[in-house]
């Protein structure tokens, strides 16, 4: 295998034309370039510079190898360039987290990627155990949970709570387990689970949400609220979601008495350096939660 540091050095010279001046453009002694020459020469067994004196040109062989080794040189520093180039706002960041969190993000990380277009944000929500699997199996940069990872494979951080809110049609004065049990529950994927850990506590006739009429279902975290804006029931749902729906006049959120949250974890892969733009990411979304 040519060795690079020589065609480097051959490179050089051809360019500028003097062993002298080669030498000093490339902190070398004299003798060192000379030395460098003679092994790529002896490498392909043929002279490659013509030497006059004090001058020289080059062979025949020697012109066939400039031409190729200014291509060669060109493709390794570019390799060089492109394998430690680590952009702060650049390249593709791929991100999954709930939709309660989605819903605060997103907006936000969308405006960064305003500012730096070749900054390129996929985000996906996901329930926490898809974000998981796709942390430990390196296939998301950055995972935002609502319960603590058990894989190894998985690095997290708490961050904050984000407390549960019950939410009931904008009529609603005062919430009572009659008024609930009247109106009938709006279920979604996370429905039981939130449903459970904010219930549970304030209301003595509260068993199971399962024993609570259901009154629709929707698994979209942006229309879970849109029944419950049009008097058909009520639902339990983190605050971000509650804060991002886009008709708030139509809804009546209320923070009971024992309040009950999730705690927001940032996770990402344990096996994996986060690079510049990843971590541009994550610290314009800890400013946000």
């Amino acid at each position: 295998m040519i060795n690079p540091i020589w065609l480097r050095t051959f490179s050089t010279l051809v360019a500028e034309g003097h062993f002298t001046r080669t030498a000093e453009r490339l902190h070398m002694t004299q003798s060192g370039v000379s030395q460098h020459i003679h092994k790529l020469e002896e490498f392909f067994n043929t002279p490659l510079l013509i030497r006059e004196g004090k001058q020289f040109y080059l062979s025949d062989a020697g012109e066939r190898l400039h031409g190729e080794a200014k291509a060669l040189l060109f493709s390794m520093a570019k390799i060089e360039q492109l394998v430690a180039a680590d952009p702060a706002f650049e390249g593709l960041v791929r991100i999954k987290s709930p939709g309660s969190i989605g819903l605060k993000l997103y907006k936000h990380l969308l405006a960064l990627q305003q500012q730096h277009p070749k900054l390129v944000i996929d985000y996906r929500f996901a329930p926490n155990r898809e974000i998981e699997h796709s942390l430990s199996t390196n296939t998301i940069d950055l995972g935002f949970m609502t319960a603590l990872p058990t894989s190894a494979e998985v690095v997290s951080q708490a961050l904050t709570s984000e407390p549960l809110l019950l939410v009931t049609p904008a009529e609603i004065e005062q919430v009572s387990w009659a008024v609930l049990a009247t109106l009938g529950f709006i279920n979604h994927p996370d429905g039981a689970h939130h449903a459970n850990q904010l219930l549970k506590n304030n209301f003595a006739e509260f068993n199971h949400i399962d024993e609570v009429k259901q009154s629709g279902f929707s698994n979209q975290i942006s229309l879970i609220l849109e029944p419950v804006s049009l008097g058909l029931g009520f639902t339990v749902l983190p605050a971000y979601a509650v804060d991002a729906f886009h008709q708030a006049h139509l809804i009546k959120s209320f923070r009971l008495p024992k309040p009950a949250s999730e705690t927001i974890y940032l996770c990402s892969p344990r096996r994996k350096v986060m690079p510049e733009r990843v971590k541009t990411v994550k610290n314009a979304a800890l400013r946000c939660l």
